[in-house]
């Protein structure tokens, strides 16, 4: 029976051979992700309650992510609770190294053909190594704890695919922007979306996460790139293990919802205006719209390769006047590489303000949310209103290399303008 890469993890998880999209099915979890804001203040009461402890604690992985450094109050009493939590209970736990949808493929514990979910929305960043990882709520997660189960509706799989090459000045964000602007938010169905075709094939393992991770803008259950070549020497970079990949792909002939293809060597650099991913528009049609922030930040904006391309646009060059640059690398491990190389460097000398590895203001904590009437471009996910701050605050998306262009520029502009 020809299945697709989605239905081949789950009968795994399942116990099967095969499935079929619509049937539900119990499947044993391989890994649980949570972080310090859904999880242990939500699931430890939950737990408690229910009188039971963890199925398997080497079987969750725990970050601090969202409250990183604990610059208030509220944050600093939440990390005081995450940290004793995860020493009663011996998870494997990253404190302060960054984002979890980051950290979490860094580790080397993700690996193809796992299925693994994650306290988080933005979950479906696994599914760029090829795993079946998705999103539940703190509820959800205090019963997958508990057990190492869940039960799933097996999804429907739209493809879409990328022909030709992305040209000089466009990235992953682009692709996602420009697939929120045709597909709308809710394009993926809460179905699995898996990304294919000569544009994604070469793209990078970080450029891939950025994909996987915005199928949650498009309103999938996950995001998926079948695992191959790019994706094992990934793994073998971080210390992971190198699965069988023979198998883990969509079969030939195997039934999709949807197939959606587009050119990728005809896209230009995107935005998308507030405060939706899904009014997004080519960067040269927004107007020259003026900023005074512009925020490199994120697990879909500041990793290495993200900020090597911001760089790309700063090197030699002065933020606009009345504009402020703000950079939150979203790993430490990408902020040391980037230091390495240089890039650090340019950040600074541009007048860059640099902020902790964490989620900081794309999820609206800590001291460096946005003000009232502020106008932002941001490289994070979303844009919705006062998410980032302010309710009045107006946040603009982009790619790494729009917002650099757009911080030194003044004004939102195309990023190949300042590419030689």
């Amino acid at each position: 029976m020809k299945q697709t890469l989605a239905q081949k993890i789950i009968a795994r998880a399942a116990g099967r051979d095969h499935v079929t999209p619509g049937e539900v099915v119990t499947a044993q979890v391989d890994l649980a992700m949570i972080h310090d804001s859904g999880g242990p203040r939500r699931v430890a009461p939950i737990l408690k309650d229910l009188g039971v402890g963890l199925w398997d604690k080497d079987k969750v992985f725990l970050v601090s992510d969202h409250f990183v450094p604990g610059d208030t109050e509220e944050g600093a009493s939440i990390l005081a609770l995450t940290r004793s939590w995860a020493r009663d209970t011996g998870v494997r736990f990253l404190d302060g190294q960054g984002i979890c949808h980051v950290v979490l493929p860094e580790s080397g514990q993700l690996q193809p053909g796992m299925f693994v979910v994650g306290g988080d929305s933005h979950s479906p960043t696994g599914g760029a190594m090829g795993a079946f990882m998705f999103g539940i709520g703190a509820t959800e997660m205090a019963g997958v704890l508990a057990t190492g189960e869940i039960w799933i509706k097996v999804p429907e799989t739209i493809r879409i695919e990328w022909t030709g090459r992305l040209g000089d000045g466009l990235m992953a964000k682009d692709i996602m922007l420009a697939l929120c602007g045709r597909l709308g938010m809710d394009g993926g169905k809460y179905q699995a979306v898996e990304y294919t075709g000569d544009a994604i094939q070469v793209l990078s393992m970080q450029e891939r996460m950025t994909l996987a991770n915005m199928a949650a803008e498009l309103g999938g259950q996950t995001g998926l790139v079948a695992p191959d070549e790019v994706t094992a020497a990934f793994l073998r970079d971080v210390g992971g293990t190198v699965p069988d990949l023979t198998d883990l792909h969509t079969d030939d002939g195997a039934h999709v919802l949807e197939h959606h293809t587009f050119d990728a060597s005809a896209l230009a650099p995107q935005v998308a205006a507030p405060h939706s991913p899904a009014n997004a528009m080519p960067a040269m049609d927004a107007g020259k719209a003026a900023v005074s922030v512009a925020y490199v930040g994120a697990c879909t904006g500041a990793k290495y390769e993200d900020l090597h391309a911001a760089a790309r646009i700063l090197k030699g060059r002065k933020l606009a006047a009345g504009v402020e640059l703000l950079v939150a690398p979203s790993s430490k491990r990408d902020q040391d590489r980037a230091a390495q190389d240089g890039i650090m460097a340019v950040f600074e000398d541009a007048g860059a303000k640099v902020l902790p590895n964490a989620c900081g203001i794309c999820a609206g904590y800590g001291t460096h949310r946005l003000g009232a009437d502020v106008t932002c471009i941001s490289s994070t996910a979303r844009n919705f209103k006062g998410r980032m701050g302010d309710a009045s605050s107006q946040v603009w998306l982009g790619s790494p290399l729009t917002v650099a262009a757009t911080a030194v520029a003044g004004h939102i502009v195309d990023p190949r303008e300042m590419l030689s």
